[in-house]
């Protein structure tokens, strides 16, 4: 087996829960007009341009100019962004902090805007705890794509092949071991714990 020196967590859904449609309940509150919002103005692909780098003003112009009948709740995605990260989700934070506790190396890589990454660190500390953070916005890279974990284990001395990866999605996952990396499906804390154990990682 060959051994982890290296853990690194994504953030969310991983650590800290996300869902865009708490806010959008009260904003748009028929479902079926929700969701026919989210499948065609702020839409999953417009919203991971900004994590790749993209600034809110930029995004909210482009969509504004093809819906300008949607203005407020095109706005209405960044104002009320903190409320679509309202918790975190204690038990996996806490499989995090143990490790670092324990003397584990452990480092973050995100798919997040910078300025929202910016916020929820204020908002959750625990983001301060390992050692450092990848944020696609920050280099202009997005998981899955090989080069942001390539970029991760350059900037913070990482070995591939010793280095696990934690994530809710399956392509960032498949991303990390294209990578050279060994990698974990997140699917709940007591599953990460089942699995970091076997790979010898005791939490």
């Amino acid at each position: 087996m060959t051994e982890i020196r290296h853990i690194v967590f994504d953030i969310g859904k991983v650590l800290i829960h996300y869902d865009p449609n708490l806010p959008f309940q009260r904003i748009i509150p028929d479902p079926d007009e929700r969701a026919e919002f989210f499948a065609t103005v702020c839409t999953h692909d417009w919203n991971i341009e900004q994590d790749r780098g993209r600034s809110w003003a930029e995004a909210e112009d482009l969509l504004i100019d093809e819906f300008p009948e949607h203005e407020e709740q095109i706005r209405a995605f960044r104002r009320y962004w903190s409320e679509m990260v309202p918790h975190a989700y204690e038990d996996s934070v806490a499989v995090m902090t143990g490790l670092i506790e324990a003397g584990h190396d452990v480092t973050m890589l995100t798919n997040f805007a910078a300025d929202t990454f910016a916020e929820a660190r204020k908002m959750y500390p625990f983001l301060n705890a390992p050692r450092g953070v990848t944020v696609s916005g920050e280099v202009g890279l997005i998981k899955p794509d090989v080069a942001i974990y390539q970029r991760h284990a350059t900037d913070f001395g990482l070995e591939p092949a010793h280095s696990v990866f934690i994530d809710d999605s399956l392509p960032n996952v498949e991303g990390a071991r294209a990578a050279g990396w060994q990698a974990v499906h997140f699917t709940g804390a007591e599953q990460l714990k089942a699995d970091l154990r076997a790979l010898g990682v005791e939490v």
